[in-house]
């Protein structure tokens, strides 16, 4: 069916029933069939985030629940599960308001932010599950809930950056902020010097302020017509910088590292941010793997480069290292259970179906924190439990038993027992 088919190809469901929701009664009316039969339950959007086939479930698709309405007094959006970021930031646009989204607007706004959600301008503005206001959720129980700091706070606190298995979000009431436009964008290195624009980078990243939020990605691309010629079937090294306002000055070290092959900056609608990063539209089947870096040490880069450099051939399209600290590092206003927040890098390897990218992740685990973030954790379910602090881990299980004990939402275990 192709209603059940997500971003990911890697991952078919073939589960015992399919919901199409349009109503929080609808997910409550399938969360009650599947406990009476005792079935496990599901959620898909875009399907962004499949970790694992929904087999034997009852697979609720929130796709049809659109609702979107924007409060440009209170610069709030209140955003419907199957809404994507696209969506919203279309919507909020004319009020001269913008989210936090990810830096693919294609991808559903409330499983990103559900998993914390970190953005081209991350570095500044936070964690988007740092800015949720509300949540409607429908729990386990078949109970409708609002979730906010007022009202049912221990749930508040898990869905912001605990993921999964504690109910179906059906919509969030999110904070949008003044961003008609954003300064950014990339350069493209060829493979001669993507180890020298590495090196650069560790050095560079380190001292930026978090009014620049920057990453660097090394991208095996096909030879696709619809890519520029000098990107088509090539390895490149792509560095990409985003921020609120113009930050040239900053750029000076890395602009003297060598000539890149296609690429600059400038002011952007923000409409326009999925420019900065370029990422994939189409879907794909990927394996991912990520972990968090305490440090990028040289080091460290020589190590990366050994294993994912332009000289080797791999079935490994992106390797890419995403520049946390700032706003990432402080716990919001309101505490949720967001991991992660003591990395200095994000990396992230996406590897086709049948090869290993636990290869360059298991090569730089010397730097790594131990940890990872789970939105970008993919499918290795063993280890899903480095997402979070030992002490948040607890909280999420403590909670989840309570909310979940017949454990209606253990696919993908995207929440610890």
């Amino acid at each position: 069916m192709n209603e059940i088919s997500g971003f990911n190809l890697a991952v078919r469901h073939h589960p015992a029933l399919v919901a199409e929701a349009e109503t929080a009664e609808d997910v409550a009316e399938a969360i009650a069939h599947a406990a009476s039969h005792d079935l496990p339950v599901a959620v898909q959007a875009t399907g962004h985030g499949a970790v694992e086939p929904a087999d034997g479930a009852v697979l609720i698709l929130t796709s049809r629940m659109r609702s979107l309405t924007v409060d440009p007094v209170e610069r709030t959006a209140t955003v419907g599960a199957g809404c994507t970021w696209a969506e919203v930031v279309q919507a909020a646009a004319p009020f001269g308001l913008a989210p936090l989204c990810g830096s693919a607007s294609g991808v559903g706004a409330v499983g990103f932010t559900l998993g914390g959600g970190v953005g081209p301008l991350a570095r500044t503005y936070g964690f988007a599950a740092d800015h949720v206001r509300a949540l409607t959720v429908v729990t386990p129980d078949g109970v409708v809930r609002v979730a906010d700091p007022g009202s049912e706070p221990d749930l508040f606190w898990a869905l912001r950056g605990g993921k999964g298995g504690f109910g179906v979000v059906t919509s969030l009431t999110v904070d949008l902020f003044p961003l008609a436009t954003v300064w950014g964008g990339g350069f493209y290195y060829a493979a001669a010097d993507a180890a020298a624009v590495l090196r650069a980078y560790a050095a560079w990243a380190p001292g930026l302020p978090e009014t620049l939020t920057t990453s660097l990605a090394f991208l095996r691309l096909p030879p696709l017509p619809q890519l520029p010629p000098p990107l088509r079937g090539q390895f490149v090294a792509h560095l990409r910088v985003a921020a609120a306002t113009p930050q040239e000055a900053l750029l000076a070290p890395m602009l003297g590292v060598a000539e890149p092959v296609l690429g600059g900056v400038g002011e952007l609608p923000y409409t326009q941010l999925d420019r900065i990063h370029n990422d994939p539209t189409d879907p794909m089947p990927v394996i991912e793997r990520s972990t968090l870096l305490r440090e990028l040490t040289p080091e460290g880069v020589e190590a990366l480069l050994a294993v994912a450099g332009p000289s080797l051939e791999l079935p490994v399209p992106v390797v890419e290292l995403r520049q946390l600290g700032g706003a990432l590092a402080r716990e919001p206003k309101e505490p949720n259970a967001v991991g992660g927040r003591d990395g200095a890098f994000s990396l992230l390897v996406v590897g086709l179906p049948g090869s290993a990218p636990d290869a360059v992740t298991a090569a730089m685990a010397p730097w790594s924190t131990g940890g990872s973030l789970i939105n970008f954790h993919g499918s290795d379910l063993a280890t899903l439990h480095r997402a979070w602090p030992e002490a948040t881990r607890r909280r999420l299980t403590e909670i989840r038993n309570q909310i979940d004990p017949g454990n209606l939402f253990r696919i993908g275990h995207a929440a610890p027992r």
